[in-house]
């Protein structure tokens, strides 16, 4: 795919959605962190059912240290994997509370050193927390970058390293809303809606379902 193709893509992206965000509900970086945490392998809609009942309760690193184990899992029991959650939570908020006086840390490095914390969790904490224009590659943009021939790879990695590259800088801080969305409602596993798409006319899939 050249340039020109790519940057008409984030164009079309843009004009139907200006301002993409994130679909799980938080106010502060640390409620963001549980949130993402707890997304993995799991839909945003269940993680946002279980942290309106979570966060009330307790949204900061201490707070959710005292709730302890019990009262976390009542509230997180809904989610798959909810135990390795739950205990990589705690041990998430006793490092931040011991080494950053319960503060989200701002580096990746740093980041990554939290338990249940991976690359692309990182990635979504910097870019939607704190507004850096990195790019968290999941299933959702995985496939949407190697389907359309924006940016082929054979791991999340790659894909992520060579979007970084493609992607036009005015449109790299959104980039990562706007594909996940994408993947989520119209590029769809099994069956993308291509008729619905607005960058079909873009995208290079040779077996569209128009």
């Amino acid at each position: 795919m050249n340039s020109v193709k790519r940057h008409e893509i984030f164009v079309c992206l843009k004009s139907a959605n200006p301002h993409p965000t994130t679909e799980l509900e938080y106010q502060t970086p640390f409620e963001l962190l549980i949130a993402v945490i707890l997304s993995a392998q799991a839909t945003d809609k269940s993680v946002n059912l279980a942290t309106r009942k979570l966060f009330p309760q307790a949204n900061t690193a201490q707070q959710l240290f005292e709730l302890g184990a019990t009262r976390l899992l009542d509230c997180i029991k809904s989610i798959g994997l909810y135990k390795t959650k739950a205990k990589n939570i705690l041990a998430t908020c006793q490092l931040l509370i011991q080494q950053y006086d319960g503060e989200v840390p701002r580096t990746r490095a740093q980041l990554e050193k939290l338990p249940g914390v991976g690359r692309k969790t990182a990635n979504v904490i910097l870019n939607t927390a704190f507004g850096e224009p990195t790019i968290a590659v999941d299933t959702h943009i995985f496939r949407v970058a190697n389907r359309t021939g924006l940016a082929p790879g054979k791991n999340v990695l790659e894909v992520e390293r060579k979007l970084l590259k493609v992607v036009p800088k005015e449109y790299r801080h959104d980039a990562h809303h706007w594909l996940i969305l994408h993947g989520r409602y119209i590029c769809k596993a099994r069956k993308p809606e291509c008729a619905k798409c607005i960058i079909a006319h873009l995208c290079e899939f040779k077996d569209k379902t128009i």
